[in-house]
C-alpha cells in the first residue's frame, strides 16, 4: 500500500501536557478523585466585560470574515499596548493577529525556516518549540539552562551554539515550564551576540503579566534599535486575561515577515475567529483590574505552596519569578522510591496518589516534573500532601 503519511509528521511527539491533562480528565469523569496540576491555563473565567463585549459583537452582526491578519482595530489595540507597557512603537504592517500564540509561532517558523535551518532553543523548553521547528524543516538546537543558572542560558552559551545554519534563538521570559525571568543585563548580552551573528530573536512574552516578588518584565526588543529590528515578539491574551480557549495571539516585528505570515494565514485559516477578536479588543482596551487580581492570586498561592513542596524528601525546588509553574528536580525522590525514571514516577503519582503532574522529559528536562499552581489553594495543598505521603510511603534507604 502507498505510504499514507507525510515524512514531516513521522518524528512528531504528542504534547505531553495535553496528554496528561486528558488522562486526568478521563479519570475524573469516571469518578476518580484526581487533582490535575498539568494544565497551563488560569483557573478563572474570562472577565465579565470581555464576555459582554463578545456577546455584543455577535448581536451587532459582527460575525463575518475579517482581514487575514486581524481586525485593524485589534492591531491598533496591540500597538497601543506595546507602547504603553514597553515603550515600543509599531505600525499596523508590523502586527499580525493569529489563532493563539501557538498558531502565530507555527506560522512564523513556516515563513522564516528553510530545510536544515537551525533554531537555538534553551532547555527546559515549552513542548511545542522543537516540534514546530521540525515541521518547518528546521533543526532544533538545544542549549541547557541548568538549575545552578536558574534554568536560564547565557549569551556565551548561545554564541557557542551558533553555526552558519543558525536562523534564530528563542527567548521565553517569563518561562514555561520554569517560571524564570531574564534580567535586563542578561538580555542585553544576548542581544549583542544576536546582533554580532545576525540572527533573529523570537521573544515569547505570553506570561509577561504574571510576575512575582518584585520581578520586572523586560522585552529584549526594548534594549536597542537593532534589538527591536531583529526581535519578533510573540504574545496574546490567553494567560494574561484567562482567554486560553478564545485563541487570540499576535506577532509584532519585521514587516516583511509579518506580511509573509499574513499571506500564509490567508490560505490556511482565512482569519482568526471574529468573535474572539472583538473579545480581545475589549481585553486590551478595557479595564485591567482582573489581570492584576489573577496575578495577586497566583503569587499568594506560590508563597503558600512553595515551602510545602520544598519540604518533600528528594525534591529540589527553585522559586519561580513568573508564570504559574513549579519545576522541582526530583531525581533523588525517583531513585529512592524505586522508579526507573521520572516518567514512571509521574505515572505512579497519577495512578496511586491521584495527582497529575507533567514529567519534565516533555520539556527537555528529564529529572524534573512540572506542577501548575493555576488551581485553588485547597486543591494545591491537598495535592502536595498526597505527593509528600506517596514519597514517604515508598522511600527506600
Amino acid at each position: 500500500m502507498t505510504k499514507r503519511l507525510a515524512a514531516r509528521v513521522s518524528t512528531l511527539s504528542p504534547s505531553t501536557t495535553l496528554a496528561i491533562t486528558a488522562k486526568a480528565k478521563e479519570m475524573k469523569e469516571s469518578g476518580i478523585d484526581v487533582i490535575g496540576l498539568g494544565a497551563g491555563e488560569p483557573d478563572y473565567n474570562t472577565p465579565e466585560n470581555i464576555l459582554e463585549a463578545a456577546y455584543a459583537s455577535m448581536k451587532e452582526g459582527k460575525t463575518k470574515y475579517t482581514p487575514s491578519g486581524g481586525l485593524p482595530a485589534l492591531k491598533d489595540a496591540v500597538i497601543q499596548k506595546l507602547e504603553r507597557d514597553q515603550g515600543l512603537v509599531y505600525s499596523r504592517k508590523e502586527i499580525m493577529i493569529g489563532i493563539g500564540a501557538k498558531h502565530v509561532l507555527y506560522t512564523l517558523f513556516q515563513v522564516i525556516l528553510d530545510p536544515g535551518d537551525e533554531v537555538i532553543i534553551p532547555t527546559p523548553y515549552w513542548v511545542s518549540y522543537p516540534e514546530q521547528v521540525k515541521l518547518a524543516g528546521g533543526v532544533p538546537v538545544h542549549v541547557e539552562g541548568t538549575a545552578a543558572a536558574q534554568f536560564k542560558v547565557t549569551a556565551e552559551q548561545i554564541r557557542e551554539a551558533i553555526t552558519a545554519k543558525t536562523k534564530a534563538v528563542i527567548i521565553n521570559s517569563p518561562g514555561n515550564p520554569t517560571g524564570m525571568v531574564y534580567s535586563k543585563e542578561e538580555l542585553q548580552q544576548i542581544a549583542a551576540v544576536c546582533q554580532e551573528k545576525d540572527i533573529w530573536i523570537i521573544s515569547d512574552e505570553i506570561y509577561e503579566k504574571l510576575l512575582y516578588g518584585g520581578a520586572k518584565h523586560v522585552s529584549i526588543a526594548q534594549l536597542s534599535e537593532d534589538a527591536k529590528l531583529r526581535t519578533l515578539i510573540i504574545n496574546g491574551v490567553s494567560k494574561s486575561h484567562s482567554m486560553t480557549g478564545w485563541r487570540i495571539g499576535y506577532i509584532a516585528g519585521d514587516a516583511e515577515v509579518v506580511s509573509a505570515m499574513t499571506d500564509l494565514a490567508s490560505h490556511s485559516t482565512s482569519n482568526p475567529t471574529t468573535t474572539s477578536q472583538y473579545a480581545a479588543l475589549e481585553a486590551y482596551n478595557g479595564p485591567q483590574d482582573a489581570v492584576e487580581m489573577m496575578r495577586q492570586a497566583f503569587e499568594s498561592r506560590l508563597e503558600q505552596i512553595y515551602p510545602k513542596l520544598s519540604a518533600i524528601p528528594g525534591f529540589k525546588v527553585i522559586k519561580p519569578q513568573g508564570a504559574f509553574y513549579l519545576l522541582p528536580e526530583v531525581s533523588e525522590a525517583v531513585a529512592k522510591t524505586g522508579y526507573a525514571n521520572v516518567d514512571e514516577f509521574a505515572a505512579a503519582l497519577l495512578t496511586e496518589a491521584k495527582v497529575a503532574v507533567i514529567p519534565g522529559s516533555g520539556f527537555g528536562s528529564p529529572d524534573t516534573i512540572r506542577l501548575s499552581y493555576a488551581t485553588s489553594i485547597e486543591l494545591l495543598e491537598e495535592a502536595v500532601q498526597r505527593i509528600h505521603t506517596f514519597v514517604e510511603k515508598n522511600w527506600k534507604e
